[in-house]
């Protein structure tokens, strides 16, 4: 601003000069006194704040910034209401009955092993039925799984029902099983599993019974059909024997 105004100023005085040369001396002379030189004035008092403006254009987009950690877990929150009231159980007479039913899948489970035993053939006298069960069981467990089905275990008290039994053991590809002869209450007295005595009949094999090991007190019979004292507490698959009549 102030170049602007000493611009003027010597514009001003250029003018001045110019009318003196020209020839008009008198004139310039009587008004000069009228000639007003502009001169830069004080700075004013501040003027009021204006309005508003409007908004400007928006910036470009900036660069996204650096991912920040992960916060520590909030305060566990309040519990919540309690639920509805849940349907009432009669749970001892649902295991009641589930065990029942346990009980009976495994009874069938046991019959259709020996439906299926069955099925694979038996062989038969005038009197008697016998069953080979292709189960590996102790002594004792095989007597009571014949009980358990109306028979016992094989009792061969002459030559026919021995010979039966014995090709019995050869048509299945079998070398032994056990048979109900034992002499558990009294060493030495072998008796029937139905605890009849033996008669004159019998088929030990040469130096049998032996009792080897002092613990030889069950039968079992060879593919020849021999005899032979064994321990009653290893398994093996054995023949059960049915009466007829009871069948």
């Amino acid at each position: 601003m102030k170049r602007d105004l000493v611009f003027l100023v010597t514009l001003i005085s250029l003018a001045f000069l110019s009318l003196l040369r020209s020839g008009y001396p008198q004139h310039i002379a009587e008004e000069s006194c009228s000639v007003q030189i502009l001169v830069p004035g004080l700075k004013g008092d501040s003027g009021e704040k204006g309005e508003k403006g409007a908004p400007g254009r928006p910036g470009r987009v900036g660069p996204p910034g650096e991912k920040g950690e992960k916060g520590d877990n909030g305060d566990i929150g309040p519990p919540g209401p309690n639920g509805d009231p849940g349907i009432p159980c009669e749970c001892s007479q649902l295991r009641k009955a589930i065990g029942e039913m346990d009980i009976q899948v495994a009874q069938l489970t046991t019959e259709l092993k020996f439906i299926k035993n069955a099925v694979a053939g038996v062989h038969e006298t005038d009197n008697k039925i016998y069953l080979l069960v292709k189960e590996e069981k102790r002594y004792k467990e095989a007597q009571l799984y014949c009980h358990g089905r109306g028979g016992t275990l094989s009792m061969p008290k002459d030559e026919t029902a021995n010979n039966l039994i014995a090709s019995y053991i050869n048509q299945a590809g079998l070398t032994r099983v056990f048979i109900g002869i034992n002499d558990l209450e009294k060493e030495g007295n072998f008796v029937y599993s139905d605890r009849s005595p033996m008669q004159t009949f019998n088929k030990w094999r040469s130096g049998e019974p032996n009792n080897a090991y002092d613990e030889e007190d069950c039968v079992e019979m060879v593919a020849s059909g021999g005899w032979n004292d064994v321990a009653c507490h290893i398994t093996m698959y054995f023949v059960c024997e049915f009466d007829k009549e009871n069948v």
